[in-house]
């Protein structure tokens, strides 16, 4: 929990007292009991302002979130501190565009501030999922029973829903009840003393800002979340954006057809999943939860050529953005959606072979069997993509560095004594890895990407395993990523061979259109905080 919120957990019931009659007078017109009005819902979080659509061609794309968690009465989380790139200074304005300060460098601490009423909020909670994909797929499980089910990222993924949401079959749940008596509030420090001010506020950079490592051009925004903390996002148009992601995720040195693919899917999966963080009023993150995010003047020439040859366009089916996934390679078998993440499966990514004529009719699926996934990966001739460095490889596990990462996960530190591969997708993916463990502690079964999320060297999930003497194990795997949609490598290489960005991607997302993305209505996002 935050360390910010002070929180009690206590139900107060409803007090129903009877109608009594008077002693000594006459009886009363006794209609019935007195019915007290069921009490009201908290909230479930603080509320946060949206963020315009997406589809206006504008993102609003986090830098750093979870800022000023961990202020005490006494002591600030760690400063946020902004540095102008060049000659002008930054302008800071509040959220009506009223100026603040204007300065080279602006540096913002944290404090506490006491709320004038406390806030109660109330909410179950399920998780923490792996992906974001896994925990709306339970969400969306909430909202088929018109349940407002959404999506948290406090730490780990999680769903949030109403105090009064229904059980769920499968879904472990906790309940949560906080009394909010404080809030954290950013300070502008300056030379004589600090100034508390309240969000949003604007940064504007007339020369750009200083960020890790390279420059932004903003403009930019510093806003309060569902947690108690802050978060520092970029608002940024989309085509600027997939400047700072497109040679990040497939290198600015791929041929041609290969870019232009990329731009086409980075620009598919950032609209159609700008839902992800709309808890916190913001469309994306800039790390690998979403896109990789930075610099977009390290683009190079091809890169932006290629941004340019396919601008607006994205993949649709029934006219909407698909779920454009890529990985980076897929070791010669494509993975369905299902494979990956607990969802139902989408037309468009499914188990296939990725190569040639001759490697698809080599391969026979669904692929069940560990001998038949291990003969899969003692070969590689005519798979695209196959130069991939992870295209092949090997991981060996100590019962140590199992139960290390079985802890880190919260399961546990009881060493592992055997391994089983207790299902498998089509493409022959693991689904259920099951662990036994010493000292009668319970088995431990990873599910889907829970799998890669707690065993973080596996490269991707279609592994066999081997017994490597006494307490070790070695997985014997191939592909790098969840294996659904765009194989980056074998993009790369279909390329090579002459293949037009379009005919790549229909092989990859085979029923869908490329398609000039329609805008959506004008809408005005709520500002004030």
């Amino acid at each position: 929990m935050n360390r910010s919120v002070r929180a009690v957990r206590s139900v107060v019931p409803w007090v129903v007292f009877p109608l009594l009659a008077a002693a000594g007078c006459r009886a009363q017109d006794v209609r019935g009991p007195v019915v007290q009005p069921p009490a009201p819902v908290a909230p479930t979080h603080r509320s946060v302002p949206q963020p315009p659509s997406a589809r206006n061609a504008v993102l609003w794309v986090s830098l750093d979130d979870h800022l000023g968690r961990g202020t005490m009465p006494d002591r600030s989380a760690s400063p946020l501190i902004l540095t102008t790139a060049g000659a002008q200074p930054l302008q800071l304005q509040d959220w009506a565009g009223k100026p603040l300060e204007t300065a080279n460098t602006l540096r913002f601490s944290w404090r506490l501030v006491a709320l004038t009423e406390p806030l109660e909020i109330a909410r179950r909670v399920a998780g923490p999922y792996a992906s974001f994909e896994s925990a709306d797929r339970v969400a969306s499980r909430w909202r088929d029973q018109g349940v407002e089910a959404r999506v948290a990222h406090p730490e780990e993924w999680e769903v949030w829903v109403p105090s009064d949401a229904p059980d769920l079959i499968g879904v472990s749940l906790r309940d949560v009840r906080e009394r909010i008596v404080d809030v954290v509030q950013p300070v502008l420090e300056g030379f004589s003393g600090g100034r508390t001010l309240d969000g949003p506020l604007q940064v504007i950079a007339p020369d750009g800002l200083r960020w890790d490592g390279g420059v932004l051009r903003g403009p930019f925004r510093l806003q309060a979340d569902a947690y108690g903390s802050w978060t520092f996002l970029e608002q940024l148009p989309v085509e600027r954006y997939l400047e700072g992601v497109v040679p990040h995720e497939i290198g600015a040195g791929s041929p041609p057809a290969a870019l232009q693919a990329q731009a086409v899917l980075a620009r598919t999966w950032a609209l159609a999943n700008s839902h992800r963080f709309g808890l916190d009023g913001y469309h994306l993150c800039s790390d690998t939860q979403c896109q990789v995010y930075s610099d977009p003047r390290q683009a190079s020439e091809s890169v932006r050529e290629a941004i340019r040859a396919t601008s607006g366009q994205v993949l649709q089916l029934d006219s909407q953005p698909i779920q454009a996934w890529y990985h980076a390679t897929n070791g010669g078998v494509s993975a369905g959606a299902e494979e990956a993440w607990s969802m139902d499966p989408l037309p468009y990514v499914q188990a296939r072979a990725d190569g040639s004529s001759d490697w698809v009719g080599s391969i026979t699926l669904p692929i069940q069997s560990a001998e038949d996934v291990r003969l899969l990966l003692n070969r590689w001739d005519g798979a695209f993509g196959a130069g991939h460095p992870r295209f092949r490889w090997n991981r060996l596990y100590t019962a140590g560095q199992l139960s290390r990462a079985l802890a880190a996960a919260g399961q546990g530190d009881a060493l592992p004594t055997a391994l089983r591969a207790v299902s498998r997708g089509p493409s022959g993916r693991v689904l259920a890895l099951e662990m036994d463990r010493e000292g009668g502690a319970a088995p431990v079964t990873l599910r889907l990407d829970a799998i890669r999320r707690t065993l973080r060297r596996l490269p991707s999930t279609l592994f066999v395993i081997q017994p490597e003497g006494a307490g070790a194990w070695r997985f014997q795997g191939g592909g790098f990523g969840h294996g659904v949609g765009l194989s980056q490598a074998g993009a790369i290489d279909l390329a090579g061979r002459g293949w037009t960005a379009e005919r790549i991607l229909d092989h990859y997302y085979p029923g869908t259109k490329l398609v000039p993305l329609a805008p959506a209505p004008e809408t005005t996002p709520a500002q004030a905080p």
